[in-house]
């Protein structure tokens, strides 16, 4: 499918054909779209607190892990199980920035932040963090305008696609997480 002039969205973003097979036509184009706002804040919810049917979710990779575990760097170079959560803490706050008008891009202290101290409450407030934030993107996505998915949200990508992909996030790194506790599983075994 071709998209014309009339199809693109403000700052000449044109949807891929497959987001307008979901979204009906682009760029409030009176045709009321099919996507309903709660289904997308339900996948932000799934992906953080479970019931997917991908696999676990993020709140369930962190159950059990301690603040020991968290800090930890079982595999060389990679992030630990704590910068990791620092980083989507850092990728909520973005999306939200942009939901309340900030035309806003995460320095690369904000993107990934070292963790500033390793104690088991500070674990605790990390993922406490965590949880708040993703409760108040579920919360923002609830509110946002459908007629506004299309368009650009604070950077050169809609809306859409930064909601959508707060969930896609969460996953990517929950992989990693698993990957993280079974190398430290492994490295305990080869102690």
């Amino acid at each position: 499918m071709q998209l014309t002039g009339s199809a693109r969205c403000e700052g000449g973003y044109a949807p891929p054909p497959q987001l307008i097979r979901v979204l009906g036509r682009p760029c409030g184009m009176r045709e009321t779209m099919p996507l309903d706002m709660e289904m997308i804040a339900d996948q932000i919810s799934r992906a953080f607190r479970g019931e997917s049917w991908h696999g676990p979710s993020v709140r369930e990779v962190l159950a059990g892990v301690s603040a020991e575990d968290a800090a930890a760097h079982p595999i060389a170079g990679a992030h630990s199980i704590w910068e990791i959560v620092l980083h989507l803490i850092g990728g909520y706050n973005l999306v939200l920035r942009r939901v309340h008008g900030e035309r806003a891009q995460l320095s690369p202290e904000e993107e990934w932040p070292p963790v500033a101290e390793f104690s088991s409450e500070a674990w605790r407030e990390s993922q406490h963090t965590l949880e708040q934030l993703n409760q108040q993107l579920q919360s923002a996505v609830r509110a946002f305008p459908a007629e506004r998915l299309s368009q650009e949200l604070g950077s050169e990508y809609p809306a859409y696609i930064q909601f959508c992909g707060a969930p896609q996030h969460d996953l990517y790194h929950a992989g990693q997480i698993v990957l993280l506790k079974k190398a430290l599983s492994a490295s305990r075994g080869a102690a």
